[in-house]
């Protein structure tokens, strides 16, 4: 079963006080690297990566980018405690898709390479990766890179958006746009499944695999005001068979129905994050494995009568 904790923010904007100057610059974000054989024979062309690298440098460029920051820096945290969760001393560390460096503000027992390219055949210890493979066109072609680059016994530690991410906007959107316009088109960008996100990795190398999903929900004063936060965290649709505009009255009826179907008591809207967290480690030998069928001495059925079996023992001590 999945986990679920869900985590509410209020929605503000926070001013950049205190800040660091050098993390203000202006940043230009590369598109992800390609394989020497390149893509995948049977990889879908779901994404335009040209306009999702121009909407991140959008985003960077605006006054006030890291007041866009809260939903990385969350889940930053919650990746830099997994890394620790692991009875580990990791050496070296690889961030992809780093942004600021959501994930290595946390860290301090590791020294972090930050870059956004898989460029060097060098072999790192642990690898982290967050919120940008959503965007990745060659999914399992990605995760094959990341393999490639583990050393034996390293570990990747991921997150990603889930299918959940934004459902009330997209039912909002949805049936708003049904009733104006007499059909709807999709204007939220499809996500993995979590059923699928297991496959993926075992595919791609990886073992002693972990997958769990956290929900982190969001509350903004209305639906314009989530769709302001999104473009300015770059995250707007850039899926090819995104419709170009919607109608105003399509719009406003959007809000309208957000409001009536999911509004909080104090008049808010919330916003549903859903984020799959991953872990897979690269085989070595050293690592525990799995005893052979039909060495088991003890059958479930036995389970049962543990409590006696235990008490048994003791009485012979």
């Amino acid at each position: 079963m999945p986990l679920l904790t869900p985590l509410r923010f209020s929605w503000r904007r926070l001013p950049a006080a205190g800040v660091p100057v050098k993390n203000l610059g202006l940043r230009t974000v590369a598109s992800g690297a390609s394989s020497p054989s390149g893509a995948s024979p049977k990889a879908f062309n779901i994404f335009d990566r040209d306009l999702k690298r121009k909407q991140k440098n959008w985003a960077a460029r605006q006054p006030e980018p890291m007041k866009f920051d809260y939903l990385k820096e969350e889940v930053g945290s919650r990746i830099a405690d997994r890394v620790y969760d692991i009875a580990r001393d990791f050496h070296l560390a690889l961030d992809v898709g780093c942004g600021r460096g959501y994930i290595a503000e946390h860290l301090n027992k590791v020294s972090l390479l930050r870059c956004r390219k898989l460029l060097e055949s060098c072999s790192r210890q642990t690898l982290q990766k967050m919120l940008c493979l959503h965007w990745v066109n060659d999914l399992p072609r990605a995760l094959e890179q990341i393999h490639y680059v583990l050393k034996p016994d390293g570990v990747f530690i991921g997150a990603m958006f889930g299918g959940d991410t934004l459902f009330e906007l997209r039912c909002s959107l949805q049936l708003a746009e049904t009733e104006r316009e007499g059909g709807f088109s999709p204007h939220v960008s499809p996500f993995t499944a979590v059923n699928d996100l297991g496959h993926l990795l075992g595919r791609a190398g990886f073992n002693t695999l972990t997958v769990d999903t956290d929900e982190i929900q969001v509350n903004y004063p209305g639906m314009f005001e989530l769709m302001e936060d999104l473009q300015g965290m770059g995250e707007s649709n850039c899926a090819w068979n995104r419709k170009a505009l919607l109608h105003r009255d399509t719009m406003l009826a959007a809000a309208a129905v957000y409001q009536e179907m999911y509004r909080n008591e104090d008049g808010s809207v919330p916003a549903t994050y859903q984020i799959y967290y991953m872990i897979g480690w690269k085989y070595h030998d050293s690592q525990a494995k799995p005893a052979e069928r039909g060495s088991a001495t003890v059958s479930f059925g036995e389970l049962g009568k543990i409590n006696d079996l235990m008490s048994q023992g003791k009485k012979s001590q």
